[in-house]
């Protein structure tokens, strides 16, 4: 059986955001890096070729094995930056009400540009989601 693709890597999640990610996401996503740093603690990693993550978990996925996977994290993807909340959004109506222009899916997070949002409001969703995954999930 093949290993999962999405794994922590060697990459410096700075050097992927400044040659890799789209360069219309570059500045934002390096604001991002120092924004989860500073809420969770936790040093960036790079997760696979595409992923910056903080800190990590392991669930059993749907055939049963193990999978680590980051507590949360986002990738500049060429349309939009997606930011994983891994508990999804029940109960963030009200945040997600105030944020300004995103889009959400199960857990991702959709957004064009940082200066489309609040960012204070978007520091405590990404608060929560880190919070709410660490105690589901305490390794």
């Amino acid at each position: 059986m093949s290993e999962p693709k999405t794994r922590p890597t060697d990459v410096d999640p700075r050097v992927f955001v400044e040659t890799q990610a789209p360069e219309r996401h570059r500045a934002d996503s390096l604001v991002l890096i120092d924004m989860l740093a500073d809420v969770t603690g936790e040093p960036p990693v790079m997760w696979g070729d595409a992923i910056v993550g903080f800190g990590q978990y392991t669930y059993v996925n749907s055939s049963k094995k193990p999978q680590t996977w980051p507590l949360i994290g986002f990738s500049p993807r060429k349309g939009d930056i997606t930011l994983y909340i891994m508990p999804g959004f029940d109960g963030l109506a009200e945040p997600l009400s105030r944020l300004g222009k995103h889009t959400t899916a199960r857990s991702c997070l959709y957004i064009k540009r940082l200066a489309d949002i609040d960012r204070d409001v978007l520091r405590d969703i990404l608060a929560y989601g880190y919070a709410t995954t660490k105690a589901r999930h305490p390794n």
